[in-house]
């Protein structure tokens, strides 16, 4: 199990929001955890020099194209780029130092996977550089991959036939726990404790870590087959409850 960064970027900014929150439609109910007087760049050297590879720079929105550069050729090669991710610019991405590709909207629309879509992404970028972003909600009693910045609801549920298909695809899975993403208030035990069970590549959790006892927990319910992101908890994002130097410690505890 490793700890993965992060960086989350909205307007050209660094910053760490609740991601219910974030919705075209409704600007002004954006609700905002932390604004970095540090650029992008700043975090990506911090890890390159940390060694924690395969961390995420998330362009939420348009106006952080800029950002999204300096902060893969602080870390060339270091780090996978999402937002906004088509076949159209996937070459300019990867040709920014990215480590691999995050796609999720290009891949699902009008409720459901387009195929030729994901076959076409594989075939151009290789299935070694293109990492799935299912983050998902809950309704009822099943997890379903959201899109268009976690506000629309597709028809593909996360199971364990919908891993097994979308792996022939990708190396990896990207998978936050929308509802609960940047308000640090717990893990989704159930969703982890899933994808622990299901997943036949590596997959990465996000969404409502507090501190190193859910980083243990993740690791017990995901029996050590998943990775963790971690946001707003950290005091390099504003946070209280953990330490990005015990996160980083965490990481060589377990061997990374």
């Amino acid at each position: 199990m490793k700890f993965r960064p992060c960086i989350d970027l909205h307007n050209g900014r660094v910053k760490q929001i609740v991601g219910s929150t974030l919705s075209e439609a409704s600007p002004n109910g954006l609700q905002t955890n932390f604004i970095s007087e540090f650029p992008p760049s700043h975090y990506a050297d911090m890890y390159r020099r940390d060694n924690l590879y395969g961390g995420h720079v998330i362009k939420l929105g348009p106006g952080n194209r800029q950002a999204a550069v300096e902060a893969l050729q602080a870390f060339p090669g270091g780090m996978h780029v999402g937002g906004g991710i088509t076949a159209e610019n996937a070459k300019y991405w990867l040709d920014q130092d990215a480590q691999a590709l995050i796609v999720t909207s290009h891949v699902f629309k009008e409720g459901r996977i387009y195929e030729e879509r994901l076959v076409e992404m594989a075939r151009l970028v290789g299935r070694d550089k293109l990492v799935l972003d299912l983050s998902c909600r809950k309704k009822g009693d099943a997890y379903y991959v959201v899109t268009d910045r976690w506000q629309n609801f597709t028809d593909t549920a996360i199971s364990q036939e919908t891993l097994a298909y979308l792996s022939r695809y990708c190396y990896e899975f990207l998978i936050h726990a929308a509802d609960i993403e940047g308000k640090c208030e717990g893990i989704a035990e159930d969703l982890v404790e899933a994808l622990g069970d299901w997943s036949p590549i590596p997959t990465t959790y996000a969404g409502g870590v507090r501190n190193l006892e859910d980083l243990h927990r993740i690791k017990e319910l995901g029996k050590g087959r998943l990775d963790a992101t971690v946001g707003s908890a950290l005091d390099i994002f504003g946070g209280s409850t953990m330490k990005y130097s015990d996160a980083v410690a965490f990481n060589r505890e377990q061997g990374n």
